[in-house]
């Protein structure tokens, strides 16, 4: 990112026939525009910023005389989307976190413009523009976030709750981004992130690691799904204490939030052993559905009505 550089001010001096000494009257020149970085709500992701990485605000304009200044540069906006994280690419420290649609920094400032000798005896040249390379890091804000190892059923739970269809199949890492629903419900509304999936290390940056537990930090409460019917050689007491522990090496930003714990694929035969030795096991409350069927998704979206309307999130 490059700010504009500053305009050139001017050297001149008028003079008519009555004058003994003719007398300076050059303009300052003008103030070279700013990168800005813009949150909105209409921008879903970054991926333009992926193939244009380079921009510059406009130059201010040159003075003149009588007096005359140049005119400021045009400011560069950026719109991203809002969630966004935005660092300097050198010291990684973060810029500005624009949480809310409107909010906006300015990653690198147009050079001031430079002063004639209307003010000064001599001009003073103009400033170039400021440079600084900006990394973005999107978070998605979302009220319920998703968790669950991969082929848990995230994506047949967002797509029968939600607006939104998820792309499905019987194959790990499925969703490779995170995917947002609208759930709308007789009194209320909110909006679920389908998260991808994570394995053991996940906070160590393993599998799809630390993109899907960055998400996670933004939502209000968390959705634990568990594939109860133990498909794929799975242990479901196990899944459970894994994903538990991926939470905890991340952070207390992820402990603390409240988590509803659900066991999802009750139609298969095996679920219901496997529920019972997991209550037994854990002492864990949990609501028990079938995505697929779509039963027991009035219980969950009865929770996730409490948890939101309560004002708070109430920790585990």
């Amino acid at each position: 990112m490059q700010g504009g550089d500053g305009g050139k001010g001017c050297e001149s001096f008028y003079r008519d026939k009555y004058m003994r000494y003719p007398r300076p009257d050059g303009g300052d020149g003008g103030k070279g525009g700013d990168v800005v970085v813009r949150a909105d709500r209409s921008m879903q992701t970054l991926l333009d910023y992926k193939f244009k990485q380079h921009y510059k605000a406009e130059k201010g304009g040159h003075a003149s005389s009588k007096g005359k200044t140049g005119r400021s540069g045009k400011d560069s906006v950026l719109r991203i989307p809002v969630g966004t994280i935005i660092r300097d690419a050198d010291t990684k420290l973060v810029i500005k976190d624009l949480t809310a649609d409107g909010q906006s920094v300015i990653v690198a400032r147009g050079g001031a413009g430079g002063i004639g000798n209307e003010r000064k005896k001599m001009p003073v040249p103009p400033k170039k523009g400021g440079q600084r390379t900006v990394a973005f890091e999107l978070k998605l804000i979302a009220d319920i976030g998703i968790i669950g190892f991969p082929n848990a059923g995230k994506s047949t739970l967002i797509s029968n709750i939600s607006k939104v269809k998820s792309r499905i199949a019987k194959y790990p890492f499925t969703t490779r981004q995170p995917i947002l629903g609208f759930v709308e419900g007789d009194d209320f509304s909110c909006i679920v992130a389908d998260l991808p999936g994570i394995i053991e290390g996940a906070h160590l940056g393993k599998g799809l690691g630390d993109r899907f537990l960055r998400h996670a930090e933004r939502t209000k409460a968390l959705i634990h799904l568990i594939d109860m019917a133990g498909t794929e050689g799975r242990d479901p007491v196990e899944d459970y204490l894994k994903i538990n522990h991926e939470l905890e090496a991340y952070g207390d930003a992820l402990v603390s939030k409240h988590r509803l714990v659900v066991a999802n694929k009750m139609d298969l035969p095996e679920a219901q052993g496997h529920l019972d030795r997991f209550k037994k096991k854990t002492g864990q409350a949990i609501i028990a559905l079938s995505a697929l069927n779509k039963a027991g998704l009035d219980a969950l979206l009865k929770e996730i009505k409490g948890i939101l309307c309560s004002g708070n999130s109430p920790e585990k």
